[in-house]
């Protein structure tokens, strides 16, 4: 198809609008919104491949998998990422079918199963620092590390969590698969919570990996090879600010790529929410040199005509 193709990479948070209410329904109401904004842009003739995040979900997995650890099995990092790509996709595809239906579209949404390659001498394997789950007691916290394996730490005064490896993404495994169903027309939901992540043996079968990949990271990944006309990274600002939470904070249209690692080498984007979109986007315009942009759901549309967002140029 000649139609430009975007990737657009969304927030697992982007699901949950009041973290006092978390139900299925209500994720899928704020999945109903993300929904109709995504449409806007199909429906002024983009094609369109979408990777969600998956943080909060993945931790309800657990901390369920942890109330019936006496009475059922501990379900692994990569199936737990496999079964969130699965529930997120089914209600992404609902409300991107419900709404292309609502106008008249004649599209179809399409999730795929995705695993993601990692290399398994990866530094992370050796040094996890990735939290992921509820907050426990220190004595909670060593009870686990020695009965299960995990490897636990303090965060930053607010309890003890697991930690697990963050390795960098290398490659998409179902990448022709992807690449079928967008030339087709469909949209696809591709590379959920960064991924399944799998590494090869020695005589090339997969094995998955007890990690969680970086959505964002995954994203760029997943935007290089498809080759996409534009990459987007959806979230909880319309545009990215300089000195954050201080009384110079100001939003900023544009960077340039040695502007943006400039930014980053002075701790302008805080490391666990900022920088890696930052850097995902940096590496997807040195890579390309195609348009890559920051901004919320609301503002995605008017993003793509340049009247809102943060651009990161060449």
């Amino acid at each position: 198809m000649d139609s430009k193709l975007v990737v657009i990479a969304i927030g697992g948070n982007s699901l949950i609008e009041d973290p006092k209410k978390v139900t299925v329904d209500a994720q899928y109401r704020a999945a109903e919104k993300t929904a109709h904004h995504i449409a806007t842009i199909i429906n002024e003739g983009y094609r369109v491949v979408i990777v969600h995040g998956n943080g909060p979900q993945v931790g309800y997995i657990l901390l369920r998998s942890e109330y019936a650890r006496k009475i059922l099995h501990s379900v692994p990092l990569d199936s737990c990422v496999a079964d969130t790509q699965g529930a997120i996709g089914y209600q992404l595809q609902k409300a991107l079918d419900n709404e292309f239906r609502m106008r008249g579209m004649d599209n179809k949404a399409v999730t795929v199963v995705t695993q993601v390659e990692v290399s398994p001498s990866d530094p992370s394997f050796s040094n996890p620092t990735k939290p992921i789950g509820s907050f426990m007691s220190e004595e909670d916290a060593k009870e686990h590390s020695e009965s299960f394996g995990w490897t636990v730490k303090e965060d930053a005064g607010r309890g003890w969590r697991r930690v697990v490896p963050s390795p960098k993404p290398l490659s998409i495994i179902e990448l022709d698969t992807i690449k079928f169903l967008s030339s087709s027309g469909a949209t696809v939901i591709a590379a959920g919570g960064g991924g399944i992540p799998v590494i090869r043996d020695e005589e090339g079968a997969l094995w998955g990996k007890e990690a969680v990949i970086d959505k964002d990271l995954a994203a760029a990944i997943l935007a290089k090879s498809l080759n996409a006309d534009a990459f987007i990274i959806s979230t909880a600002v319309e545009k990215v600010c300089l000195d954050y939470n201080k009384p110079s904070q100001r939003a900023i249209d544009s960077m340039t790529v040695a502007e943006a690692k400039k930014y980053s080498e002075e701790g302008q984007f805080a490391p666990g929410s900022m920088l890696p979109k930052i850097q995902a986007l940096t590496d997807y315009v040195e890579s390309t040199g195609n348009l890559a942009m920051i901004t919320d759901p609301e503002h995605i549309s008017d993003a793509m005509k340049g009247l809102s967002g943060t651009r990161i140029l060449p």
